[in-house]
């Protein structure tokens, strides 16, 4: 990672980052993909939280979008793989690039979720349940998948009684309650590598699905793995500061400059500051980089983007591509961002799905004729791709919840 004084930096405008967008992010229409895989090795990671959210974010992205493509990769082919990693978040991830992101963070999620669940064990079954119990129950349950092939938590009860019993969460407290065994062990053993998320029973909307037996991903060193991920992240989000990286990895700081100390990221002058770029990858430097230096002009383009979206979600310093002022009409209290409406590189409005099938949007600058045209234009696409299928955020924003009243 070098370091230069700030007068000696190449200076990369935030209309040059937004130019990028267009192009690495799949979103001018001449960039779309064809595979639901490229789009995800695209953004680094689809967010999947929220179960439609890797369908919109791969739709919005696709030359002919289709839930059955998203579906083939993510059931069929098992080319999508889903892990609870970066900041403890579910992402969608190639098969390609799953065992950088398990060892570069999901192995540590998944040790921290398993000394929670042993805690959550102890403090509302007391001796009941230990370390040795846990172990002989996840066998069990493993063994009983692979019998079935694939099993939803419910069915995987009927052959492990243990998974029936409940737990007391928050014990005196006036928020207690109950909780069961089985939905929390058969997160730990996904957030492990040992069980997946199978098809969903109903639409591709809904959050009720079976699990299914994986083998499991092979072993990366971590720091060969941070790097990796660092080299993906920044040919996808590049330019973008040291905050920005630590932010979306869920890293600490001496990690963080490790990685980016790894792959050679060269210092450059942004607005907010300094950021980083991959070597061959400053602007008019067409000699190497993820897209072979600068990228000719995308045009202007239009995009109706979900919830948690990775292009909005990318950075932590976002005053590039959205305005503070709107920032209360699309977050919720958390910090999730709902459905966006972008135009050249900017976040412009919010958008919503109506009852009746209607997508409706909401400008919150404006934006003239032309990117109202153009707006209207990727609407309609969304909603023609959709047809019968009716999607409401997890998350839901005051921006979201005002257009669909």
């Amino acid at each position: 990672m070098s370091s230069r004084p700030t007068s000696l930096r190449p200076r990369i405008t935030d209309a040059q980052r937004r130019a990028r967008l267009g192009h690495r992010h799949l979103l001018a229409p001449g960039r779309r993909a064809a595979r639901a895989e490229d789009v995800a090795d695209a953004l680094v990671a689809l967010h999947a939280t929220d179960a439609a959210t890797v369908y919109l974010s791969a739709c919005a992205r696709l030359a002919e979008p289709s839930p059955a493509e998203v579906e083939r990769a993510l059931y069929e082919d098992v080319t999508l793989v889903k892990l609870l990693s970066m900041r403890r978040t579910l992402f969608a991830v190639s098969s390609e690039l799953a065992p950088y992101v398990n060892s570069s963070t999901a192995r540590a999620v998944a040790d921290r979720e398993r000394a929670q669940f042993l805690k959550f064990l102890r403090e509302g079954a007391g001796s009941a349940w230990d370390e040795r119990r846990l172990a002989r129950t996840e066998r069990e349950v493993l063994a009983a998948l692979a019998a079935r092939g694939e099993a939803t938590t419910a069915e995987l009860a009927a052959d492990v009684p243990a998974l029936r019993e409940t737990i007391v969460v928050s014990p005196g407290k006036p928020y207690e309650g109950r909780q069961s065994v089985g939905s929390r062990l058969l997160r730990l053993l996904a957030s492990d590598g040992h069980v997946r998320r199978s098809r969903p029973r109903g639409s591709w909307t809904s959050s009720m699905y079976a699990w299914a037996p994986v083998p499991q991903l092979p072993e990366i060193p971590v720091r060969e793995a941070k790097a990796e991920l660092a080299r993906r992240w920044l040919a996808a989000f590049g330019p973008a500061t040291e905050a920005d990286l630590k932010w979306w990895t869920g890293w600490t700081l001496g990690d963080t400059r490790k990685a980016l100390a790894d792959v050679g990221a060269v210092d450059v002058e942004l607005t907010e500051g300094t950021g980083f770029v991959l070597p061959g990858d400053l602007p008019g430097d067409l000699s190497g980089g993820p897209e072979g230096g600068e990228e000719g002009p995308a045009g202007p383009w239009a995009a109706l983007l979900p919830g948690l979206d990775p292009t909005a979600m990318g950075w932590r310093g976002r005053d590039w591509y959205l305005s503070p002022d709107q920032v209360p009409a699309l977050f919720d209290r958390a910090g999730n961002i709902g459905p966006t409406v972008w135009w050249d590189g900017r976040i412009v409005g919010g958008w919503a799905q109506r009852a009746d099938g209607g997508i409706v949007w909401r400008p919150l600058v404006d934006t003239g004729r032309e990117a109202a045209a153009a707006i209207e234009e990727e609407a309609a696409r969304l909603a023609a791709w959709l047809g019968p299928i009716r999607v409401t955020p997890r998350f839901r924003t005051p921006l979201e919840r005002e257009l669909v009243r």
